[in-house]
């Protein structure tokens, strides 16, 4: 087997321009262009989440039936999500633009779904092939690529704003050439082995370290999916910087991305625990600071997104690998495992869109207004700062009562008693 993780990078950064960006970008270009309401935007985004709830296990159970045929289903799958964003922002809505928003991103979350399951799937087969800390060296690469992709994607619409008219339909443009490079480039990997017999989701639930991982996961990824949604309405409003938003979103990824190698060294070297909890600790102090700013606080703000964005890049390095190295020893052929990870991950994200998106605008908040109400800059700072802060010291105490060391550690492979 080839093992090179190069291709690993290039598929993750390929999945993440779809995944988190989408929700930095969707509502407020929906809103901008064809006046959709925030209330509007935040109920079809959670009902399409709500989907999911069936949808996950079923895409993994899929993953598994189709291990066999796995290159043909990941290109079939690609090619769908590419085609979906292709809808979602270069075409002009055939029908009710809030109607054409729910059915676009119908298709491309189920695609995106059946791609991260596979994906991380196959990732555990791939760790098992790599001498020392498998599944930490992956998940520097794959990481590493994911948070790439987002700092491409984050960007790209508002950069590309500044050089042509139509920005969001380069940007599906080029999404699909990348979708097509990251298919060819991970052709060799997928291993078109039948998977035998499915094991459900059993043994994963009955797990107490699983189970454990999974909230942590929850309560961890949902401040990130807050700041994510508010992120463009933060800086455009509460801090009065117009402009702003492209710089500070490179800025914010590019220290993520930089990070997650270095984090995953000192995981290596000195525990995923105490790593992570450095990192988790780093974003709250970020998150209280940045409820501090007003109008103007650019400089201040361009500081906390280099500290928050590297605390980022030890989320999404060390977690997902201590969930890997737990599916590796309860269910290693499990997609469904990685079916329960993408669900959590995206709950966060409908969490932040069914009640912060309605509260902003319940709260007098109009995007793209030269001046708003105080109540909606105040609703905002709580949003955006203060509620992912609480949540962060919540998964942190439960961090720190977890007995965790490191991928493959003693504490990890034992469980919870």
């Amino acid at each position: 087997m080839n093992l090179s993780l190069a291709p690993y990078a290039l598929f993750a950064g390929m999945l993440a321009m779809a995944g988190l960006p989408i929700y930095i970008h969707a509502p407020k270009f929906y809103v901008d262009e064809f006046g959709v309401s925030l209330a509007a935007l935040g109920t079809v985004l959670f009902f399409l989440r709500l989907v999911d709830v069936v949808q996950d296990p079923v895409l993994g159970w899929l993953s598994r039936r189709f291990s066999n045929h796995r290159r043909v289903a990941v290109a079939v799958a690609v090619a769908l999500m590419a085609l979906a964003m292709v809808g979602l922002f270069a075409m002009t809505p055939p029908i009710a633009p809030i109607a054409w928003f729910a059915i676009t991103l119908a298709l491309l979350f189920s695609a995106f779904s059946f791609l991260t399951i596979s994906f991380y799937a196959e990732g555990v087969s791939k760790a098992r092939a790599l001498e020392g800390d498998g599944h930490v060296r992956l998940a520097g690469w794959r990481e590493t690529g994911s948070l790439l992709g987002v700092s491409i994607a984050a960007v790209a619409p508002v950069a590309l704003l500044a050089v042509t008219g139509a920005p969001f339909v380069l940007f599906a443009v080029a999404f699909v050439i990348i979708c097509a490079v990251a298919v060819f480039a991970m052709r060799h990997e997928w291993r078109g082995i039948e998977i035998a017999g499915g094991v459900g989701l059993k043994p994963i639930l009955g797990d107490p370290m699983a189970r454990r991982l999974l909230l942590i996961a929850l309560l961890n990824a949902t401040p990130v999916a807050v700041t994510s949604t508010l992120f463009l309405f933060f800086v455009e409003s509460r801090l009065d910087a117009p402009g702003w938003e492209g710089p500070l979103l490179l800025l914010f990824f590019l220290a993520a991305a930089a990070a997650a190698p270095i984090w995953s060294r000192l995981a290596q070297r000195y525990g995923a625990k105490p790593t992570l909890v450095f990192g988790m600790s780093l974003a709250i102090a970020s998150f209280v600071w940045a409820a501090l700013l007003g109008a103007g606080d650019v400089a201040a703000f361009a500081v906390i997104c280099i500290f928050s964005g590297a605390a980022l890049g030890a989320d999404l390095t060390l977690l997902p690998a201590l969930f890997a190295t737990r599916m590796a020893q309860i269910a290693p052929e499990a997609a469904e495992g990685f079916g329960l990870w993408s669900f959590v991950s995206k709950f966060s994200l409908a969490f932040a869109a069914v009640v912060l998106l309605p509260l902003l605008d319940a709260a007098g908040f109009q995007a793209g207004a030269t001046t708003q109400p105080e109540e909606a800059l105040s609703t905002l700072t709580l949003s955006y700062a203060v509620l992912p802060s609480g949540l962060k010291i919540v998964a942190l105490l439960l961090l720190l009562a977890t007995p965790i060391e490191a991928p493959g550690g003693t504490a990890l492979n034992r469980g919870l008693k």
